[in-house]
């Protein structure tokens, strides 16, 4: 049942186009796009709760880990969520990659300006995942460059490090916390350059079947 009167089925019919818009309005309202909605709405919220107080309170930066946690859960499951129940729109595809990186740029950017993070390990992470996305871009017309199990694990390792350096942690946990963010790092570069070698190869064989097909046309 679609919630759709049988009177409103003709393709000419103004309550046929108007059900039909209804219908798929209604669908953006899934469960997926809700989850990345959220995160987009705890990106201003992670902000603001470590920052209060000069970012030095560790009460508020513990509120501030939990926006972010949450924020963590959901790029976790709407994705999942998307593709097991067939929930794809045009607006996860464009709102959900904004949504990850906005929160770990928020993150990064906010930790640097407070003194906790080195501003070139912010300025490394953030300049992989922007030329990543506009790398994508350059070479979509050829093909999708899936994401790798070393990507999956770079975002991981990023979650985990962002996470521990907003706690206000001390000892032997915030030497622990420098070394995960090393590996995050490091992984960071190695898929990075993983990610343009494929770029590079799937635009040759973009380029080389182009040129084969417009050979066989003449």
């Amino acid at each position: 049942m679609t919630g759709v009167p049988a009177s409103a089925g003709g393709g000419s019919a103004p309550g046929g186009r108007l059900g039909a818009a209804a219908v798929n309005q209604a669908s953006l309202w899934n469960i997926a796009n809700i989850l990345t909605m959220l995160r987009l709405l705890l990106v201003p919220a992670f902000v603001v709760l470590l920052l209060q107080d000069g970012g030095y309170d560790p009460v508020w930066r513990a509120w501030a880990w939990a926006a972010f946690a949450v924020a963590m859960i959901t790029d976790i499951f709407d994705g999942h969520l998307a593709r097991t129940y067939n929930l794809v729109t045009d607006f996860g595809k464009i709102a959900d990659p904004i949504a990850d990186k906005a929160i770990m740029a928020a993150g990064l950017i906010c930790l640097s300006a407070l003194g906790d993070l080195p501003w070139w390990v912010t300025a490394v992470i953030l300049f992989r995942e922007l030329g990543i996305t506009l790398m994508r871009f350059w070479v979509i017309r050829h093909g999708v460059i899936p994401a790798s199990r070393g990507g999956k694990l770079k975002t991981l390792a990023q979650g985990t490090a962002v996470g521990m350096y907003v706690l206000a942690l001390t000892g032997p946990l915030a030497t622990f916390r420098f070394w995960v963010m090393a590996v995050a790092v490091l992984l960071t570069l190695a898929t990075g350059f993983d990610y343009v070698r494929q770029a590079v190869t799937l635009r040759r064989r973009g380029l080389a079947k182009e040129r084969g097909t417009a050979g066989s046309v003449r």
